[in-house]
């Protein structure tokens, strides 16, 4: 146990590849963003993966990502920075993030900088949770085997009305516990309407959430939040700007229904501040656009000690595990678009995602990667 232990202290970082790649997307997918003529349909998303390897032969896998745009950019900072790992105690993981961003630190410490160091970041805490053979969240200290669990990607706006039905009841079919719908187009009656008809399909107790993607403004936002009122929503989620923390809290305190926010915040300091201001009564902090679990845990710690509940954004094959240490009930989000990526696959049931047993994050990449991938690079030598 002893030289088990004096080997693990001594080992270093011997090998670093990165990779970006871009996943295709089955359909162009369309929330409020596009209809009101801000962005286009998104039709890929840009993965950044990262593997580590020690002297010892100890592997890690991390990665990041960005929609629409930002994938080179992610990928070339992460280039720059990536050598300064090297010949590093693979279990210093704070020292390395320090280190990490003070490399990079003239492009600043929040946005596409950070987003690059989240997968280096995610990298090593797989790396020392398949070192001790334990999941990342028995590493951590999980509260639950299982977590609440919504679905998102059935219910964007490109999705006719009858097809949402369809995607609702395929949701319940395998075990997810919510379904969450894109809202803020610039008609509202058909915000209104959609929402309507998924209640009553539903039933009146099925959690049900509802998406405006930053698309109002404040007088809008009191308006929708004041008619979404009537259906028992479990959240409405950012209604207004992501950086108005201000306009959150001034809904959060107007109305019953629950304010969530978060998902675009890249740094402490923003959630820090909607904490503060109470912008949110649910935090969606994202650990990849954060700088990875590193913050994420400490987003996390200051949404716990203010009472503000959790529900972390998109990645589900991260955030179940971030999600399970956390000591109020919180929901994941199920979103099906990455798992071409990975051999393995997440399991619902009785409206719960179960906690993955496997060392690590439990991920491997699958065979399909390299068909996808554009650029990669490699730092030192594998053991």
């Amino acid at each position: 146990m002893t030289d088990i232990a004096y080997s693990a202290d001594q080992d270093r970082i011997a090998w670093v590849r990165l990779a970006s790649v871009f996943l295709p997307l089955a359909t162009p997918i369309s929330d409020a963003k596009v209809l009101t003529g801000r962005q286009k349909p998104m039709t890929e998303i840009a993965i950044l993966f990262v593997e580590i390897e020690t002297r010892d032969g100890q592997r890690g896998l991390g990665f990041s990502y960005s929609k629409r745009a930002g994938g080179p950019g992610q990928f070339a900072h992460a280039r720059e920075i990536a050598p300064v790992l090297l010949d590093e105690n693979p279990s210093d993981i704070q020292k390395l993030w320090t280190k990490l961003c003070w490399a990079g630190a003239s492009v600043g410490r929040s946005g596409l900088a950070t987003q690059a160091i989240g997968a280096f970041d995610v990298a090593l805490w797989d790396l020392k949770a398949r070192r001790a053979n334990l999941s990342l969240a028995r590493l951590l200290g999980a509260q639950r085997d299982s977590v609440r669990c919504y679905n998102t990607s059935g219910g964007f706006l490109h999705t006719p009305l009858e097809q949402l039905l369809v995607n609702t009841d395929r949701s319940r079919e395998k075990g997810i516990g919510g379904i969450k719908l894109k809202v803020g187009q610039p008609d509202c009656a058909l915000d209104l309407e959609r929402v309507a008809r998924v209640r009553h399909h539903l039933g009146d107790s099925f959690p049900l959430m509802v998406d405006a993607n930053q698309q109002w403004d404040r007088p809008t936002a009191q308006r929708m939040c004041r008619r979404f009122e009537e259906f028992n929503l479990i959240w409405i989620e950012e209604p207004l700007d992501c950086y108005d923390a201000e306009g959150h809290a001034a809904l959060a305190a107007a109305f019953d229904t629950p304010i969530a926010t978060g998902e675009m915040l890249t740094s402490i300091a923003e959630h820090q501040e909607f904490i503060r201001l109470r912008g949110a009564d649910f935090l969606m902090p994202d650990a990849p656009r954060v700088g990875g679990i590193t913050p994420f845990l400490k987003v996390a710690a200051l949404a716990e000690q203010a009472g503000v509940m959790l529900a972390p954004h998109f990645a589900m094959e991260l955030h179940v595990h971030l999600a399970a240490t956390y000591p109020t009930e919180p929901w994941v989000e199920h979103f099906e678009w990455l798992e071409p990526l990975f051999n393995e696959r997440l399991e619902t049931r009785d409206g719960r995602m179960q906690v993955p047993t496997r060392p690590g994050l439990g991920l491997s990449l699958s065979e399909r990667v390299p068909d996808w991938t554009a650029q990669e690079a490699e730092f030192g030598r594998r053991a």
